[in-house]
């Protein structure tokens, strides 16, 4: 999928704020080097990350987004390091059910293939 296509799925499916702290949870995932995901999912997702980033979330804000702009520069042992904490305090602050929806929806509207659940296949 292009960035074209991620651009247009992400204005005809406006993501709420819980979901946009979704999307940000499974950027510091990917950063962090601790998603499962297929490598072509990985970069929808990051994708979707890029369409959505200056959006509102929930629970994540700003600070979450600088962090992954600096990761981006400079990836470095450190660096890691604070991507796996804030990351395991992210996926904290987002609840199962949050999460679990938003993985069944951008499957459902089209975005990622249908298949297993991350969760199943990250176990």
């Amino acid at each position: 999928m292009t960035a074209a296509r991620v651009a247009r799925w992400a204005e005809e499916h406006p993501l709420s704020p819980p979901h946009v702290d979704c999307a940000t949870a499974v950027m510091l995932k990917i950063l962090d080097g601790k998603c499962k995901m297929k490598p072509t999912e990985k970069l929808v997702m990051a994708l979707l990350y890029e369409q959505v980033k200056g959006r509102p979330g929930e629970k994540l804000g700003a600070d979450i987004h600088r962090l992954i702009a600096d990761s981006r520069k400079r990836l470095d042992e450190d660096m890691q390091f604070l991507l796996y904490e804030k990351r395991v305090l992210a996926e904290t602050m987002i609840s199962r059910p949050v999460m679990k929806a938003f993985k069944a929806m951008i499957r459902e509207q089209g975005l990622l293939e249908p298949e297993l659940d991350w969760e199943e296949t990250e176990a």
